[in-house]
């Protein structure tokens, strides 16, 4: 799934390319942004837009030639360096395709590093389409203005997740039973957020969470909120105490 280029209005067009940018570097466009950039845009040579690999920062580029689906932009200078990206990670369980979409989306405008999908006891979703996900977190990360672009793992169960998780990075467990003001209990250092499905956790899942070492149970607040909501409530709360808006 090509993603397609997002900017504010009024600005110049910005776009993520898999190819390293460094001055005076020569960037062949896939065929869909291309299309999208040359057909829908109508960007002619001489039109300029600013390009990020993921990488090494943001670069301005300019068209250097058009073709039927095919575009090369000519690297001029770099405007942005890389951003320090908060050691943050959302473990979530996966909800509808629509607030799925939606959670990543606002999970990668937020700062997250890192994305994974855990499948619990009351998940009621199976599959997801990584490639979609993926194209998801490009375009936010085109439309927020980051030059990272926070990875996707592989959909893991609950079990396996515990079992292989890194000791020392410490896990927030969103616990509907109640916890730690998130406010008091949030700190820096490399972090994960686990949140839970619609319904919540089991009890014997809970057990076993808080079982798991450097494990703090936090609580979201009086009202009940959904998974998608709880969870960027949690990032929103950890970025404002230990994260980059400090």
């Amino acid at each position: 799934m090509t993603a397609t280029p997002a900017w504010p209005p009024r600005s110049l067009p910005r776009l993520h390319v898999r190819s390293l940018l460094e001055p005076s570097a020569s960037v062949e466009l896939d065929s869909g942004q291309a299309n999208y950039l040359g057909n829908v845009l109508r960007m002619a040579a001489g039109d300029q837009m600013l390009l990020f690999d993921g990488r090494s920062g943001e670069w301005l580029g300019e068209v250097s030639a058009v073709a039927r689906k095919r575009m090369t932009l000519r690297i001029l200078r770099q405007t942005k360096p890389q951003e320090a990206v908060p050691d943050l990670w959302l473990a979530f369980a996966p909800v509808k395709k629509g607030r799925v979409d939606w959670l990543v989306e606002k999970a990668v405008e937020l700062g997250v590093a890192r994305l994974i999908p855990v499948i619990t006891q009351r998940t009621i979703v199976d599959k997801l389409n990584l490639a979609r996900m993926e194209a998801h977190i490009i375009e936010a990360a085109e439309q927020c203005g980051r030059t990272a672009i926070a990875a996707i793992s592989q959909p893991v169960k609950l079990t396996t997740f515990l079992a292989d998780r890194e000791a020392d990075r410490l896990l927030y467990f969103a616990n509907e039973q109640g916890g730690e003001s998130v406010q008091r209990s949030l700190r820096p250092g490399p972090a994960t957020i686990l949140i839970g499905p619609e319904g919540g956790f089991t009890a014997d899942e809970a057990d076993a969470i808080s079982a798991s070492p450097n494990v703090i149970a936090i609580g979201l607040g009086p009202r009940i909120l959904r998974a998608e909501t709880a969870a960027l409530a949690a990032v929103t709360a950890w970025m404002a105490a230990a994260g980059d808006w400090q």
